[in-house]
Parts: structure tokens; C-alpha cells; sequence
């Protein structure tokens, strides 16, 4: 009897393992979704000059685009980098150390500032790998954020944006 549990544990592994060997991973449940209309119309509507990339780094994906009038005006562009890590766009007519608190982290520690694109940008981060670049224009505020994203891609990204 033993004998026959074993054999039957063995088969039954056996199963498991080919199972596994030959299943194709599951489709991403993210859709992509087109921004350049949003995007246009954003433009025309805007207080502010909304930054949007002209293309996508390749593998990249638009996973959410909105823009909501009104007296706090706000752009957003979330992304999908071809590691699927997340990098997201917000600009909105808010302060700085405000954007970088809600997208970043609470904690969000403001670090030295850099060039990208011959714009000086901030840059915000925290404890567990996010960094953001923040900067403000006229009345809006536009920050880029990386979650778990090096930040050189997040700095290239930055500086594609038109």
C-alpha cells in the first residue's frame, strides 16, 4: 500500500511539473490605452502647458491618461515601463512638496536638484526605491514619479516629454 501511495505521489508530481514546464504565463489583465487624443484635448483646455511624451520608449505602455478641469486643474499619464514598473505623470496646480507627498510618499524626502533637458528638475524620493522629478512653472506643477524605476530611465523619460 505504501508502495502504491508513493507511485501515485510520483505520477502526481510528475503531472504538476509538466503542467508547469509547458503553461504559457497569463495574459497581462493591464490594457493600453492611446493618450494623444487626452492629450490634445488637455492642451486645449488647460491653464497650464500639459506635457505629454510624443512616443514610448519601446515596450512601454499608457495604462491610464485623464484630465480633470476645474479650479484645481490635472493631468495624469500612467505608464508601464517593459519591466512593468510603473512611472506616472501629474502635473496639476499644486505645490511641490504637495505632488511629491501625494505621489511619492507621505514621508517623501526632497534630494539635490538636476538638469534634464536644460530644465532644472527636484528630486523627491523615499525609503523603498521611488524617486520623482518635480518641477514647477508658472502656476502648475509637473512631476514625474518611478516606482522602482532607475533613475536614469525616469530622468530620459522626463526629458521626451514635449
Amino acid at each position: 500500500m505504501v508502495g502504491a501511495m508513493l507511485m501515485l505521489l510520483l505520477v502526481v508530481a510528475a503531472y504538476v511539473a509538466f503542467r508547469s514546464a509547458v503553461r504559457e504565463s497569463p495574459p497581462s489583465p493591464v490594457h493600453a490605452v492611446r493618450y494623444s487624443a487626452e492629450a490634445s484635448y488637455a492642451r486645449s483646455q488647460a491653464r497650464f502647458r500639459v506635457l505629454a511624451p510624443p512616443s514610448l520608449p519601446s515596450g512601454w505602455r499608457a495604462t491610464t491618461v485623464s484630465f480633470e478641469r476645474g479650479p484645481r486643474e490635472h493631468w495624469h499619464l500612467g505608464l508601464l515601463t517593459d519591466k512593468d514598473r510603473y512611472v506616472g505623470l501629474e502635473q496639476a496646480e499644486l505645490p511641490a512638496a504637495a505632488m511629491a507627498h501625494t505621489y511619492v510618499d507621505k514621508q517623501a524626502r526632497k534630494g539635490a536638484p538636476v538638469t534634464v533637458a536644460g530644465a532644472t528638475w527636484d528630486t523627491w524620493t523615499d525609503g523603498s526605491g521611488d524617486v520623482a522629478l518635480v518641477r514647477s512653472s508658472g502656476t502648475a506643477t509637473t512631476l514625474v514619479v518611478g516606482h522602482d524605476v532607475p533613475r536614469a530611465e525616469v530622468e530620459a523619460f522626463t526629458a521626451s516629454l514635449r
